[in-house]
């Protein structure tokens, strides 16, 4: 795919939807980054739906230790290995009040430093927190990227690579955040949705996959 389109991939992007965001609900650093733990093998949704009972129970850092173990693995029990997450989200608390002051760090290294914080993670708080032009590749991006042939690789940081490579500076900030909705919705995994597709005459994907 030439430079062109993909420039207008993103223009049609950003006509549609000027202001796109994350669509896990929070409201300070600290409630993104909890969210987006939380949110592995998970749909925003059911985080959603926990993290509004817990977020009011525990708004800081010491509010969430304060929980205990117990009581956050109750308010996260129905997402996928809450167990785990439950240890990890006291974890990261722990380093937070101890080490940055009950603040989210803002530097790549000192986010990717916390349990169970990965470089998507980190990505995804550096950019939707902080307004770094980050791009956090998860399995919507990966599949949208490799099938359009707008940054096709092998593995998940080769499509991020080529992203910030390739993506238009004025469109960088919110590249992610477009990519993972038109996933989410429309290029979907099993069937996607090409007739309802706004980039559809300017993707690689075969046309006989959504003509015939």
């Amino acid at each position: 795919m030439n430079a062109q389109k993909r420039a207008e991939i993103f223009a049609r992007f950003q006509a549609a939807n000027p202001h796109p965001t994350t669509e896990l609900v929070y409201h300070n650093p600290f409630e993104l980054l909890i969210a987006v733990l939380l949110s592995a093998q998970a749909t925003d949704v059911s985080v959603n739906k926990c993290t509004r009972l817990l977020f009011a129970a525990a708004p800081t850092p010491q509010a969430m230790l304060d929980l205990g173990l117990d009581e956050v693995m109750g308010y996260i029990k129905t997402i996928g290995l809450y167990k785990t997450k439950a240890k990890h989200v006291l974890a990261t608390c722990h380093i937070l009040v101890t080490q940055y002051d009950g603040l989210v760090p803002r530097t790549r290294e000192a986010l990717e430093s916390l349990p169970g914080v990965g470089r998507k993670t980190a990505n995804v708080v550096l950019n939707t927190a902080f307004g770094e032009p980050t791009i956090a590749v998860d399995t919507h991006i990966f599949r949208v990227c490799n099938r359009t042939g707008l940054a096709p690789g092998k593995t998940v940081r080769d499509v991020e690579d080529k992203l910030v490579k390739v993506v238009p500076k004025p469109y960088l900030l919110n590249a992610h955040h477009w990519l993972i909705l038109h996933g989410r919705y429309v290029c979907k995994a099993r069937k996607p949705l090409c007739d309802e597709c706004l980039i559809r005459d300017l993707c690689d994907y075969p046309a006989k996959n959504w003509q015939s």
